[in-house]
C-alpha cells in the first residue's frame, strides 16, 4: 500500500484547455477532451530521434517567473524527443516545471535546444496528438511519464534565470548586493529567510504527502499522483524522495501503467528504499510484479537476494547440503 512519511484538491486529469501546435505552416488543435481514462497512446510514426519543430522570439512580457516584476524578452521553442529523455525536472516557486539537469549524450542534449532553467509551457497530452498547457508540476510530470512515443514540448528559454526552489548561497547574496552597490550587513537575516523558506517547503511537502495518501485511499490515483509528484519536484530530503517515489509506483501499478510504475519504483530504490520484502508482497504493486522486468529490476538492488543466490550457487558447486 502507499506509504506515509513518519496533502486545492483539483483533479489531476480534469481536461485543461488545449493549445494549437505549430509545425511549419500547420497548426494542430485539439479534437477531443481528455476524460481521465487510462488508455494507450497512438502516435504518428517518426523516423527522427530528435526533431526541432520551430523556434520563435516572443514579445517582451512582464514578470516572467523570476519575480522581479520587470519586462524581459524571452525565447520560445518547440522540440520533439523520445525516451529516455535525459532531462531532470524541478518544481519552481510558481508551481511551474523547469529543467534542472540535462544528461550528456541524451536525446534532449542532442537537440541542442534545452538549457538548464528552461520552463515547460506545454507538452503532448496523455494520448493522441492534443497539446496541453503545463498547468501545474504534478499534471505536467504525469503527461511526461505516461507518454510512450515522441514527446512534444513547448519551452520558454530562461537563459539561466528561473524561479527555482534553491536558495541563494551566502556568496551569491554578497555578490548580488555588491553588484547593486549595496553591500549590507544583513547576511544573517537573509540566511534566516532561506532557512524559513526551507521549512515552508518541508511543511508543504508533508502536506502534499498527507493529501496524496488520503486521495490514494479514496482510490483517486490520478489525483494522488499529482501530490506525490509535487513532493518529488520540490527538492525533497532523501527519505521523503524514497517514500514519494514508492507511492508514485503504487499509483501507476493501480492504473496498470507498468513502465511508468517500474521507473518510479527504481527511483524509490535509488533514493534508498530498502524494504524489499514489502516490494515483493505489497498487493498494490501486483501489476508491476506480473511484468517480466520486475524481478530483474528488484534483484538489481536487493543485495540480500544477490548474496543468498551466491551462497546457494557455492553450495551447489561444492555439494553442501546434499545427502
Amino acid at each position: 500500500m502507499a506509504l506515509a512519511h513518519q496533502i486545492t484538491n483539483q483533479p489531476l486529469l480534469s481536461s485543461p484547455p488545449c493549445l494549437a501546435r505549430t509545425n511549419g505552416s500547420n497548426a494542430r488543435t485539439a479534437r477531443t477532451a481528455f476524460l481521465g481514462h487510462s488508455c494507450c497512446l497512438k502516435l504518428r510514426d517518426t523516423a527522427t530521434r530528435c526533431v526541432v519543430a520551430s523556434s520563435a522570439q516572443a514579445e517582451p512580457k512582464s514578470g516572467g517567473g523570476d519575480g522581479d516584476g520587470g519586462q524581459e524578452p524571452y525565447e520560445e521553442y518547440e522540440v520533439e524527443i523520445l525516451k529516455p529523455y535525459g532531462l531532470k525536472f524541478a518544481k519552481g516557486r510558481d508551481g511551474g516545471t523547469y529543467i534542472e539537469a540535462i544528461f550528456p549524450g541524451s536525446s534532449a542534449e542532442q537537440t541542442g535546444k534545452f538549457t538548464v532553467g528552461d520552463k515547460v509551457i506545454a507538452t503532448s497530452a496523455v494520448f493522441g496528438e492534443e497539446i496541453w498547457p503545463a498547468a501545474g508540476y504534478g499534471q505536467t510530470m504525469y503527461c511526461i511519464r505516461q507518454r510512450v512515443g515522441p514527446l512534444y514540448m513547448k519551452m520558454q528559454k530562461k537563459f539561466g534565470k528561473w524561479d527555482g526552489a534553491a536558495e541563494l548561497s551566502d556568496k551569491e547574496v554578497i555578490r548580488a548586493e555588491r553588484n547593486t552597490g549595496n553591500v549590507s550587513t544583513k547576511l544573517r537575516e537573509i540566511q534566516m529567510q532561506n532557512y524559513q523558506k526551507k521549512m515552508e517547503q518541508k511543511i508543504q511537502r508533508e502536506d502534499d504527502l498527507r493529501m496524496g495518501l488520503k486521495l490514494y485511499k479514496d482510490e483517486k490515483y490520478e489525483e494522488a499522483l499529482e501530490k506525490f509528484e509535487s513532493v518529488l519536484g520540490s527538492k525533497p530530503e532523501i527519505d521523503e524522495a524514497s517514500v514519494a517515489s514508492y507511492n508514485v509506483a503504487c499509483c501507476y501499478s493501480k492504473l496498470d501503467r507498468i513502465q511508468a510504475g517500474l521507473s518510479a519504483l527504481e527511483e524509490a530504490m535509488k533514493a534508498g528504499y530498502e524494504d524489499f520484502k514489502r516490494i515483493r508482497t505489497d498487493p498494490d504493486l501486483a501489476n508491476l510484479r506480473n511484468s517480466e522486468e520486475f524481478a530483474t529490476l528488484l534483484n538489481k538492488y536487493d543485495e540480500s537476494f544477490i548474496n543468498e543466490s551466491a551462497i546457494n550457487a557455492i553450495k551447489s558447486i561444492f555439494g553442501f547440503g546434499k545427502k
